[in-house]
């Protein structure tokens, strides 16, 4: 028997058992507490929560129906940041007192499950069923490790480049050539080179300030591998599993930001600068070309008050790294629902079952629309909330069908942060991009050591 066949098995055998147990206890209703933990989460993001309960109370209403009772609470809690979420998982997980529910990066299925933190989602979700079996396959295999899917996509996202329009159109561009560049950038024919042009260009026509013609992320995150993909640097071998360093790829992709740094349209200290006063100054045409992400939309249209976005921000794949170099690409870095392995296998099945229903596509185009995510399912394009929404469709059209991800690789972690800490000490001009590459290989093969492929 097949594990696919197995796993589809083990489900009705403990669904029907479920199914008895809650039938039995109807004289006393069955109560039932689920907790649920989500990192990276500001208020607009809050529906990974509320999807949850709306799933609970629909799972209820179901009962009911069945003739039983079954009351779920749902115990949500959020995190702004990332590494006090991370540090509180596990922690509760070492106590034992980790969520039912944890709504996480992807990069974390691969160490967690190692770690016997999480459960493998299709041993208590069917994803050949509605409505999983129209989630993206790109999305699946981000959830996957191993041969197995152990959780299910929670939203999408993709991280574009951006350009202000009127400093694109005082520099020369037309409306046509503004509206050609996202097929130039896709076709490889405006690359990054084309960048640091443009970006001096702006700066000497004083429309921005000297550093702020390419004005970047503030900090380490998934975009910079596209930067390492534009010059053709893959992060992961396919025949083996192992990591990738492509010495060369990643000699150009330092070699860029030193550029940019060389030029002035970059500031040499420009990493730390604070979150608050970079969304400010992009929605506001203080900065000629920079990346982010597609819930960036989010923030300008409202926060930052950008009244006219698609008037005076175009936006495109990453451009490939010159001429015959790389390729353009887009990393999306889905948050995951994953299953503790908190609890009984009633409460497991439980969680399995809120998160398949949280995954309804109405429900998570809800999370989609209010956050500036994007959607999970090839459904959603065709529903009328999401498809009427001009970001969400755009965006989903333009750049999630070009998107691949980080590796999941319980080594990956290690690799990252020697890439972020060797890419700033080239920024900086602490080192050459060739010297900092050389210690980037030696590092990550005392660190990784076989688990790595230094090409």
């Amino acid at each position: 028997m097949s594990n696919q066949k197995q796993n589809r098995w083990a489900r009705c055998i403990a669904a029907g058992a479920l199914a008895l147990s809650l039938a039995a206890g109807t004289a006393a209703a069955k109560e039932v507490n689920i907790q649920v933990w989500v990192g990276g989460s500001p208020e607009q993001d809050l529906y990974r929560i509320y999807a949850i309960e709306m799933a609970a109370d629909i799972l209820s209403r179901q009962a009911k129906i069945n003739g039983e009772e079954l009351n779920i609470k749902v115990d949500g809690k959020a995190w702004n940041t990332w590494d006090d979420f991370k540090q509180a998982v596990l922690l509760a997980a070492e106590s034992g007192t980790a969520p039912h529910i944890i709504v996480s990066g992807h990069e974390d299925i691969a160490p967690w499950s190692q770690a016997g933190i999480i459960r493998v989602a299709e041993k208590y979700i069917d994803f050949d069923s509605w409505p999983l079996n129209s989630v993206f396959p790109n999305l699946i295999d981000v959830a996957s490790y191993e041969g197995a899917i152990y959780a299910v996509p929670q939203d999408a996202e993709s991280r574009p480049f951006f350009f202000w329009i009127p400093h694109m159109k005082a520099i020369g561009y037309s409306d046509a050539d503004i509206e050609a560049l996202p097929e130039r950038v896709r076709n490889g024919e405006y690359t990054l080179q084309n960048v640091l042009e443009d970006a001096k260009k702006i700066q000497d026509a004083g429309l921005v300030e000297p550093g702020y013609g390419f004005y970047p992320r503030v900090a380490n995150g998934p975009d910079y591998w596209q930067f390492y993909q534009s010059f053709g640097g893959e992060m992961q071998d396919r025949d083996s599993g192992k990591l990738v360093l492509d010495t060369g790829a990643m000699e150009r992709f330092y070699q860029f930001f030193v550029d940019a740094v060389d030029r002035g349209v970059t500031r040499k200290n420009h990493i730390g600068t604070p979150w608050d006063q970079w969304y400010s100054e992009v929605a506001r045409g203080k900065a000629g070309i920079w990346h982010g992400g597609t819930w960036h939309y989010s923030r300008y249209t409202g926060k930052e008050q950008l009244e006219d976005f698609f008037g005076t921000i175009q936006f495109t794949l990453i451009p490939a790294g010159d001429d015959g170099v790389g390729r353009a690409n887009t990393i999306t870095h889905p948050l995951m629902y994953m299953i503790s392995n908190r609890g009984s296998e009633d409460d497991a099945f439980i969680a399995a079952e809120l998160i398949k229903i949280a995954s309804e596509p109405l429900i998570q185009s809800l999370h989609a629309i209010n956050s500036a995510h994007l959607g999970i399912s090839t459904v959603q394009q065709s529903l009328e909330f999401y498809a009427n929404d001009p970001w969400a469709s755009v965006a989903t059209e333009r750049l999630l069908t070009y998107a691949n991800a980080m590796p999941n690789h319980t080594e990956f972690g290690q690799y990252w942060t020697i890439m972020w800490k060797w890419l700033e000490t080239a920024w900086s001009g602490q080192a050459t991009a060739k010297d900092a590459v050389a210690e980037a290989v030696e590092e990550a093969k005392n660190a990784i050591g076989d688990s790595i492929i230094i090409r």
